[in-house]
């Protein structure tokens, strides 16, 4: 059935091909404003980058480009008395008109000092360095990501990617737990479908590539305004709704269909839907692989401008999972069996609903935003997946996360100096009801506890930066304090200051020296802070205390062209208080790149490491469409052990080398490259002795890893190149796009952990051993890898 509709798609797509009528017709228009006031600034230069195309703004501030060819685009933008911007990646097709506003900041630069000329690569004043842009195109058609955001970071200096199919955000030897996301202003707790609880990962992304305009991201430097991140912070830019009609695309990718549709609702109100729907799990039955999973998301945007100086935006993301284990199976080999022993079945929902309000003044706004997240995570797990009985359930968990979150920020800016500050007020009930068996060597421990925890956490923060000695040295001041009423250790504001420092001086008109130090605080996980044993809040009484990270961090840039950057970083991140697992004797900043749940264990805070290392980017965006990211990053990341010495960590990747290109062809056609490789990981071997006792293994139906050697062996390196081809056919009643990925194009095989499997007899009885109290283990060797071809259609009418 599958077959037939991607049938029936393409030659639709194909006839409409045939009976349009090729044209350069393309049009943008939109509004050119003051970033701080929003009024409209008239007879503003706009011209389309890397071209002599261009016009000037009318009295209201508004463009007109016509007769463009379809595909990306930037405008740049100039002004007297503003910096020269080069805008964002914009696409424009002959279908519609695209609409786009561009703002720019006042500038106070004489004409005989140093000035700085617009950059594709834009930084901000609060964050002169660790700041990455991610543009439309890079996202829409990076090799092997296949459209998802989540894949497409992994392509950039500092992100360690993995062998596996999962979309663990793990940055300069931080763990997956360490960055926070921001959706238009909005904080998103999880961005990943079947997401890890007290973690980032996940297989597949849940933004949708089609709402988005850019990404920027911090592997340092935070704006104080962005709390509770030690390693990253990603803020999601979304586009606006067509203001001109009703607009509808359809796509079908490696796994999900898709629909959007977009347009105006009255004069001043936009809106943008979608929603997406797996077949993965049809085509892992066809493939008769042992899990079922099947993931549904939506996300929306509304914007309203209620007069010339106040608008209000609303967002919302969301997801539906479903992990099932496909039981059918006939005669599962050793590696199905593995599989189906130990990974329970599992249901997700999430969402974040929030709204922006935005107030504008003459040198300034204030924001105020509200949002509501909610999770919900259950799992339950029967022995050998036999549910006849309630006796042979060794897992049924259910746990909720909700957080009601406001935040209110004012911006202005008083001559040279900008200033922005602001409090936020966040309200979360976290319930978890755990029913569980944990073998341990000192025996076994009944884990059985129902949580309602009603939490409240408060900051403030502030920024401030100026530009002095002629522009060419920018000084950004941050502060942010944070507490909660957790317990009387992270009661008080003073316990968590928050100090950032960043100076950017620019030693000549294309070369800049670039610093930045700073400590952060991050609250443990909710399922950490909600913990029991005997009905009591353990980790509470343990003093569990915020996570703290010292960030310092040097480097030099060099951009010849606009389009054109080099740069160099040295980074060094200090942890301290991080949650030691006091059962498995280590840190949490280990946990997280797997399914299930981080921090649902007695932890204390007593752990330390530490993350150092350099990152070398080249970065190339032409204006014949070529496009080149090349980033080498070493990496060192240490954490204590049960000793107190520092053991390497599960993200010491050491050496990450990344080469992503895209070329742009005639009549549309488009070809890229990614090759990835990452130094091999270190891991930890089973023990074998604890895991063979049947008491311990029906616990968890899996083998244990020894925490006397953990981190002890290390896998070979990882390196995978991935491949893709596009076609665009920009037509008059429909924009039709095709495209091929292929990831690991030479069948790269991937050293992976042994399997460990119960030895069946001829009736397939397990054996035992030790009068019945041992079974005899196998090891199974485990490699992954394979050519993965995956055909994309995407249709806009």
């Amino acid at each position: 059935m599958m077959r037939n509709k991607v049938t029936f798609i393409l030659t639709l797509a194909l006839l409409l091909v045939v009976h349009s009528a090729w044209a350069q017709k393309a049009a943008v228009q939109g509004r050119i404003y003051d970033a701080e006031s929003n009024e409209s600034l008239p007879f503003v230069n706009v011209v389309v980058a890397g071209s002599s195309l261009g016009t000037v703004t009318d009295e209201q501030g508004r463009y007109f480009l016509t007769g463009l060819t379809p595909g990306f685009i930037r405008l740049k933008v100039s002004f007297v008395g503003y910096e020269e911007v080069i805008s964002p990646e914009v696409e424009v097709s002959n279908l519609k008109t695209t609409y786009f506003d561009v703002e720019l900041e006042k500038s106070n630069t004489e004409l005989d000092e140093v000035t700085v000329s617009a950059s594709l690569f834009r930084k901000t004043e609060e964050s002169p360095l660790s700041l990455k842009n991610i543009g439309i195109s890079e996202i829409e058609n990076s090799p092997g990501a296949n459209r998802d955001i989540s894949k497409v970071i992994q392509s950039f200096a500092g992100v360690q990617s993995t062998p596996s199919f999962r979309n663990d955000i793990i940055i300069r030897g931080g763990g997956p737990s360490e960055s926070r996301f921001f959706l238009d202003g909005v904080e998103v707790p999880n961005i990943n479908h079947f997401a890890t609880q007290g973690a980032s990962g996940g297989p597949v992304g849940i933004i949708n590539a089609d709402l988005l305009r850019e990404v920027n991201y911090f592997s340092g430097a935070f704006p104080a305004n962005r709390g509770n991140a030690l390693s990253g912070v990603f803020e999601f830019y979304q586009v606006d709704g067509n203001a001109d009609r009703l607009r509808a695309q359809a796509s079908v990718g490696a796994s999900e269909v898709t629909g959007t549709i977009d347009g105006p609702l009255g004069d001043n109100t936009t809106y943008i839907v979608s929603a997406r729907r797996s077949y993965l799990q049809l085509l892992f039955s066809l493939l008769e692989l042992p899990f079922l999973p099947t993931f549904n998301d939506f996300q929306f945007k509304l914007k309203t401008k209620l007069d010339a100086k106040n608008e209000l935006t609303f967002i919302g993301l969301g997801a539906i999972d479903k992990f099932a284990l496909n039981l059918d199976l006939e005669e599962p080999d050793a590696q199905q069996r593995y599989i189906l022993a130990f990974l329970p079945q599992n249901e997700q929902w999430t969402y974040t609903v929030g709204a922006v309000y935005k107030h504008f003044r003459d040198n300034g706004y204030q924001t105020l935003v509200a949002s509501r997240s909610h999770l919900n995570n259950s799992a339950y797990k029967y022995l050998d997946n036999d549910d006849s009985s309630e006796a042979n359930k060794t897992l049924d968990y259910e746990s909720e996360e909700i957080e009601n979150k406001f935040r209110y920020e004012n911006t202005a800016r008083f001559g040279q100096v900008k200033l922005n500050f602001g409090a936020n007020l966040d309200f979360v009930t976290y319930t978890n009801s755990t029913t569980q068996k944990r073998y341990y060597p000192e025996g076994v421990l009944d884990v059985n506890f129902d949580t309602k925890l009603n939490l409240v956490k408060w900051g403030i923060f502030g920024h401030a930066s100026n530009k002095v000695l002629g522009d060419r040295l920018t000084l950004s001041l941050g502060i942010r304090l944070d507490a909660n009423s957790y317990s009387s250790s992270m009661s008080s504001l003073l316990d968590q200051v928050s100090p950032r420092l960043s100076a950017s001086y620019q030693l000549a008109p294309h070369w800049s020296l670039n610093f930045n130090t700073g400590r952060y605080f991050q609250l443990p996980p909710y399922t950490a802070l909600g913990y029991q044993e005997n009905g009591e809040f353990i980790n509470k009484t343990n003093d569990l205390k915020y996570i703290q990270a010292d960030h310092l961090i040097g480097g030099v840039e060099y951009r010849p062209r606009p389009n054109v950057l080099f740069s160099v970083e040295g980074f060094l991140k200090k942890y301290s208080d991080y949650p030691f697992s006091m059962r498995d004797s280590i840190s949490l900043a280990n946990l997280g790149a797997d399914y299930g749940v981080v921090g649902n264990e007695e932890v204390r805070s007593i752990s330390e490491g530490r993350a150092y290392g350099a990152e070398f980017q080249t970065r190339v965006a032409s204006s014949n469409n070529f496009n080149l990211n090349l980033s080498y990053t070493w990496v060192r990341s240490e954490f204590d052990d049960k000793n107190g010495e520092k053991l390497v960590s599960s993200w010491d990747s050491r050496h990450l080398v990344v080469l992503t290109s895209t070329k742009k062809l005639k009549r549309d056609w488009q070809v890229g490259l990614r090759w990835r490789y990452v130094g091999g990981l270190p891991y930890t071997p089973y023990d074998l002795d604890r895991s063979s006792l049947i008491e311990a293994w029906n616990q968890t139906g899996g083998p244990y890893l020894d925490p006397d050697r953990w981190n002890t062996r290390r896998f070979d390196a990882f390196h995978q190149l991935d491949v893709r081809i596009d076609k665009a056919y920009y037509l008059d009643k429909i924009t039709a796009k095709f495209y091929i990925d292929i990831q690991n194009l030479y069948n790269f095989q991937n050293q992976d952990k042994d399997i460990l499997v119960r030895k069946q007899d001829a009736n397939g009885q397990f054996v035992t051993t030790d009068n019945g109290t041992r079974y005899v283990l196998e090891r199974v060797e485990n490699t992954a890898g394979t050519v993965l071809p995956t055909i994309g259609i995407i249709l806009e009418f």
